[in-house]
C-alpha cells in the first residue's frame, strides 16, 4: 500500500478545491454532536422516559405488536413518517453503536446520551427477535400512514405487523439486525455485562436463522416493504455483514470461518463503492480490513484491498464514476437523500483513516498515494458542507447555526404537538399544516435532513421529500464523525 507520493495538477486543484473551500467560521463541532444524538429523541415511538428531553414529543404507538399477540412497542420512526421498518432501524443501531465503539472516547459528555439512544433500539431489536425462528420486521402499514398526515401520538392508522420466519425468509433484514446487536453488545460489554451478553446470545441466534433460511424479504414481504425499504442489493453483503460484527464481538472462529468460505460466494468484493442501509460492502472492506493492519489476520487481505480501492473510488478528481462532487464539494451519489451517502461514506473514510495511522499505512491509488490525514480531510469537508460551509451558507441540521432547514418534510415536527393543541388533528385534518407556507412549529433539533444534489440547491419545502426529509441512518454515522472532529477543533 506504500509508494511515492505523486499528484497530477488536475487531481492536486480538484483536492484542494474540495479540503480548501473559501474561509468559514469554525464549527462548534460538540454543540452539533450534541444536537444529532437529541434528534433520536424525536424519533422514538413508544412510551417516553422520565429524561426525555424533546419535550414537544409525548408517548405514541403503545399498543404496537397487540394484534400478532406480542409486545413492539419502541423504537424508532425512521424519517418523517410513522412506520417502524426494521431494516434501516438495524442499520441505524449498528451505526450508533461503530461510532461509539470507535470514536466514543472523542465523545466526552454526549457519549451517555450517545449509548441511552442505541439503547432506545436495542430494546427493541430485541422484543423484535423474541421468538425463535422468527423476526419481526415492520409495525405500521406503509400505504396507510403514508396518505395520513398526522403526528405519532394521534396515529389511526394501520398497526400491521409483519414478520419473517422459515417460510417468508429475509436473509438481509435478519442479517443486519444481528449485526446490529453484536455491535451494541461491544458497547455495553464493560457498561453492563449482562446486557451485552442477552445481546451477543441474540445475535448469535438471529445469524443462524438468517443463513439457514436464506431468501431476501422483499419477496417474502414485497407488498409491505416496497418500495420503501425493498432489498435491492440482495442478502449476501448482511451475511457478510454480520458475520463479521459477530467475529469482533465474540472472537469466535466459526465466525472467521464463515466469512473466509464465503467471501466470494457472497460476493464480498462485488459494489465495493456503496455503503448504506442497503449494500454493506464497503462497511465490510473496512471493518475487516482493521484487523488485517493490525497484523492479526492475513487470510482477510482481500477485504484490505478491497477497502483500498473504495476509498480511491471517493477521492475528489480520481473518483468512480458513481461518484461526484458539486462545485461546492458535496459528494454527490445517484438516488434521494443523498446526505445518507454524505455521512455513510465519510464515516468509512474517517475510521478507514484511524486504522491507517495506527498500522502506520497509507493507500496507494495509482500514481497517487493517499495518506490518512486527507482522508480525514476529504472527510471533514463533507462535515463542514453538512454545518454550513456551503453555497446556500445553510446549515442542513435542524437547530445549528444561524440558518437551517424551516420546513422539513416530518410530521411531528410540522403539526401542532399536543402541548400546543391537545385536541386530535385526524388523518386529512393535518394536510393543512403539510401545505403550509409557514415554519415547522416544533423544532426537530439535529435532524439532517436528505439535502441538495449536485447543483448544490436547496428548496426548502416539505413536498420536496428527498430533500427534506430527515432520517435516522443520515444522523447515526454522524454520531462519529462530529464526536471525532469536536475532540479536535
Amino acid at each position: 500500500m506504500a509508494g511515492n507520493s505523486f499528484m497530477t495538477p488536475a487531481i492536486m486543484l480538484a483536492v484542494l478545491l474540495l479540503i480548501s473551500p473559501k474561509i468559514y467560521a469554525g464549527h462548534d463541532y460538540r454543540d452539533a454532536l450534541r444536537k444529532s444524538i437529541l434528534f433520536f429523541e424525536g424519533q422514538r415511538s413508544g412510551k417516553l422516559p422520565p429524561d426525555q428531553r424533546l419535550k414537544w414529543r409525548h408517548d405514541s404507538a403503545l399498543r404496537d405488536g397487540s394484534s400478532a399477540g406480542v409486545d413492539l412497542t419502541g423504537g424508532y420512526y425512521d424519517a418523517g413518517d410513522n412506520v417502524k421498518f426494521g431494516f434501516p432501524m438495524a442499520f441505524t443501531t449498528t451505526m450508533m453503536s461503530w461510532s461509539v465503539i470507535d470514536f466514543g472516547k472523542t465523545m466526552g459528555p454526549e457519549l451517555g446520551n450517545a449509548v441511552k439512544a442505541i439503547k432506545w433500539g436495542t430494546d427493541y431489536l430485541m422484543k423484535a427477535t423474541q421468538i425463535p425462528g422468527v423476526v419481526f420486521v415492520q409495525v405500521g402499514d406503509a400505504y396507510s400512514d403514508h396518505n395520513c398526515w398526522e403526528r405519532p401520538e394521534d396515529m389511526d392508522t394501520l398497526r400491521t405487523v409483519y414478520k419473517i420466519d422459515k417460510d417468508h425468509p429475509g436473509s438481509e433484514v435478519a442479517g443486519e439486525t444481528a449485526a446490529a446487536l453484536a455491535a451494541a453488545s461491544i458497547v455495553f460489554e464493560k457498561r453492563d455485562p449482562t446486557y451485552s451478553k442477552m445481546l451477543l446470545d441474540r445475535a448469535a441466534r438471529v445469524f443462524a436463522f438468517a443463513q439457514k433460511y436464506r431468501g431476501a424479504y422483499s419477496d417474502s414481504l414485497y407488498q409491505a416493504v416496497c418500495p420503501f425499504y425493498c432489498d435491492f442489493n440482495g442478502y449476501e453483503d448482511e451475511l457478510l455483514w454480520g458475520a463479521a460484527w459477530l467475529h469482533k464481538a465474540s472472537k469466535r472462529r466459526v465466525y472467521r470461518e464463515f466469512i473466509v468460505k464465503n467471501q466470494f460466494i457472497l460476493k464480498a468484493g462485488d459494489t465495493i463503492h456503496e455503503f448504506g442501509w442497503d449494500n454493506k460492502h464497503a462497511g465490510i472492506n473496512v471493518l475487516i480490513s482493521k484487523m488485517v493492519l493490525m497484523g492479526k489476520a492475513d487470510y482477510f487481505q482481500s477485504f484490505t484491498r478491497n477497502a483500498d480501492e473504495f476509498i480511491c473510488s471517493l477521492l475528489p478528481g480520481i473518483s468512480h464514476p458513481q461518484v461526484q462532487y458539486s462545485q461546492g464539494g458535496l459528494l454527490v451519489k445517484s438516488g434521494g437523500s443523498n446526505m445518507q451517502h454524505v455521512t455513510s461514506l465519510s464515516f468509512l473514510l474517517l475510521t478507514y483513516s484511524n486504522y491507517l495511522s495506527h498500522a502506520n499505512k497509507v493507500v496507494q491509488c495509482g500514481d497517487f498515494t493517499a495518506s490518512p490525514a486527507l482522508l480525514r480531510q476529504v472527510a471533514k469537508r463533507q462535515v463542514d458542507y453538512i454545518l454550513g460551509d456551503n453555497p446556500m451558507k445553510m446549515s442542513y441540521m435542524v437547530g445549528y447555526g444561524p440558518r437551517f432547514p424551516q420546513m422539513i418534510h416530518h410530521r411531528g415536527s410540522s403539526v401542532p404537538s399536543v402541548v400546543d393543541h391537545p385536541g386530535r388533528i385526524g388523518c386529512k385534518d393535518g394536510s393543512r399544516y403539510f401545505l403550509s407556507p409557514n415554519p415547522n412549529p416544533n423544532l426537530l433539533i439535529g435532524a439532517v435532513v436528505g439535502g441538495p444534489n449536485v447543483t448544490d440547491d436547496f428548496p426548502d419545502s416539505r413536498p420536496y421529500f428527498q430533500l427534506t426529509e430527515p432520517t435516522t441512518y443520515i444522523n447515526a454515522p454522524l454520531l462519529g464523525l462530529l464526536g471525532y472532529f469536536s475532540s479536535r477543533s
